[in-house]
This record gives C-alpha cells, sequence and structure tokens, in this order.
C-alpha cells in the first residue's frame, strides 16, 4: 500500500453542534450532504474530518474527566482519538478555554518531544493537539 492520504470519519449525534463546536476549535464547516444532511466534512488547511450522523464508528463519553491514568471499564470514552499537529498548542488551548471546550489536559510538554493538549468533542471524541519540542 501507498497511501496518499488519510480522512478519519467521526459518529456524531447532532450535525448543527458538531459544526458549531469545531468552529469554536479553529475548525470550518467545507460541504453537508443530504437533506437533511446525513454526511459532512469540516477542514483546517489541508485536513478533513469526515462526519457521519448517527453511523460509522463509535461514539460515547464516560464519566471520565482525565485523559491519563486509568483506563477501561465504564468510565472510558468509546468515541475515537485522534492526534492533531499545530504550530502553537498554548493559543489552541487559549481558544478553547475563552469558547468553553471540554479541556480534560492542559498543555503540557511529555517526555516524548511534543507538547500536548487533550480537549473532548460532545460525543466523546478525543483530540490529542500536539507541537513538537525539542528534546
Amino acid at each position: 500500500m501507498n497511501a496518499k492520504g488519510i480522512t478519519p470519519i467521526l459518529n456524531v449525534s447532532d450535525f448543527d453542534d458538531t459544526f458549531a463546536w469545531f468552529d469554536k476549535v479553529g475548525w470550518s464547516k467545507r460541504w453537508d450532504w443530504g437533506d437533511p444532511p446525513s454526511f459532512g466534512c469540516v477542514g483546517s488547511g489541508h485536513c478533513e474530518i469526515f462526519l457521519c450522523l448517527n453511523a460509522q464508528g463509535g461514539k460515547g463519553k464516560g464519566r471520565n474527566t482525565r485523559t491519563f491514568g486509568e483506563a477501561g471499564g465504564e468510565e472510558q470514552d468509546k468515541g475515537v482519538w485522534l492526534s492533531i499537529w499545530v504550530d502553537d498548542v498554548d493559543a489552541v488551548h487559549a481558544q478553547c478555554v475563552a469558547e468553553g471546550v471540554e479541556v480534560l489536559h492542559e498543555p503540557e510538554d511529555m517526555p516524548w518531544h511534543a507538547r500536548e493538549l487533550h480537549i473532548r468533542h460532545p460525543d466523546g471524541h478525543v483530540f490529542r493537539v500536539s507541537q513538537g519540542v525539542e528534546g
């Protein structure tokens, strides 16, 4: 296989709420399909994420309020984890806080040479927002 690109598909519960959530974190609606829409796309730069209403993958928000720590059981989110690389994690964090986005892990320099922030979509999808740091 010689992959040319990858586009994740997220199972979402509400299109309008999801497009609004992505707008809060700096992504924009690219298109939607159907009447009423049941499939769509958000994008940032050259990256895109497809959205599917109540299908194509899992979702579900556990009671956990942290992404690091004990895993498993009913506490664990059932949604997708995505790693997104940016130039400035702290700027993304400030925007998320200002917009009321759920932050699970504050920006921190990790031992694997990345500064990371974790945020969660209302359907349980976790976005690991990272930037490289010198080690």
